[in-house]
């Protein structure tokens, strides 16, 4: 069995039906109740709270692999990295694929991935078999703009000609489905991103070509930007945050080839994932 925490969120959705798809037994976990469309053959849903040291344990029992991604408030605060996934090493787990982020290794010192960092430290002293995934941006962030596009026609960010390669949530799927069930990724370290750096200005341009509307698109200043997303983050999230998206260093600008190392095909484009989700800005 395979335990995929998160499996309600963008990567895990994809993540379990990639699992189930090719044969595997899946525990699918997350906070909220299992989606309605149905059971899946091969996927058994658990609701807990994977922030605890006995909700990990319990998901974990039993399977010999986990995708671990870390809930967004417990990348400030919660038990002691160590000792939850040392409730995953006790409950018989053999192998952690873990999500983390591209800025723990760019910006050392930044307080906003501390956690991540404490994670992945902990991780890799677990003695257990790992793989650490570091996507840089998502491409699914563009949901956040679904509404106004719907509403207006207008997409609000800021630091609209600044670029970054943003990653197609279902090639970390991918990526982790190959970690979890492949040899060869044991100790390994990747760092997923698009195939191009793409500013939200392009990406409004996207969105707007996929519809066959015209789409504007606002600046919004740093501060503007900062009370919306201090509305679900952390402050020091916040300010990581908008620090990248902002003021990115050069290797945050770059495309990596980790994605097709993996998987053997190039990572997919922002175009891509428009087409897949244009229901969603219609």
């Amino acid at each position: 069995m395979i335990t995929v925490t998160g499996a309600t969120g963008n990567i895990g959705r994809t993540l379990v039906e990639l699992l189930a798809g090719a044969g595997e037994e899946v525990r699918a976990v997350s906070r909220q109740a299992a989606p309605s469309a149905g059971p899946v053959a091969g996927v058994h849903w658990l609701r807990t709270d994977t922030g605890t040291a006995g909700g990990l344990r319990t998901a974990a029992e039993g399977a010999r692999a986990l995708f671990l991604l870390l809930g967004g408030e417990l990348n400030s605060h919660g038990e002691d990295p160590a000792g939850l996934v040392g409730a995953v090493r006790d409950a018989g787990v053999e192998r952690i694929v873990l999500v983390s982020s591209q800025v723990a290794a760019t910006r050392p010192r930044a307080a906003s991935h501390a956690r991540l960092r404490e994670f992945e430290g902990a991780v890799r002293a677990s003695g257990l078999d790992f793989t650490v995934l570091r996507p840089g941006g998502f491409a699914s962030n563009a949901f956040a703009w679904a509404e106004t596009v719907r509403t207006r026609r207008t997409v609000l960010a800021p630091f609209g000609d600044v670029a970054l390669p943003v990653v197609d949530p279902a090639d970390i799927a991918a990526v982790a489905a190959a970690a979890l069930r492949e040899e060869g990724h044991s100790g390994r370290t990747y760092e997923l991103t698009g195939p191009e750096a793409v500013t939200p200005r392009r990406q409004t341009e996207v969105i707007a070509e996929a519809l066959g509307e015209d789409v504007a698109f606002v600046e919004l200043s740093r501060a503007e930007a900062h009370a919306h997303l201090a509305g679900f983050m952390p402050e020091e999230v916040v300010n990581g945050t908008l620090d990248v998206l902002g003021l990115p260093l050069p290797e945050e600008q770059k495309a990596g080839p980790d994605v097709e190392t993996v998987l053997g095909r190039p990572a997919a484009p922002f175009e891509a994932w428009v087409a897949r989700h244009l229901p969603a800005f219609r």
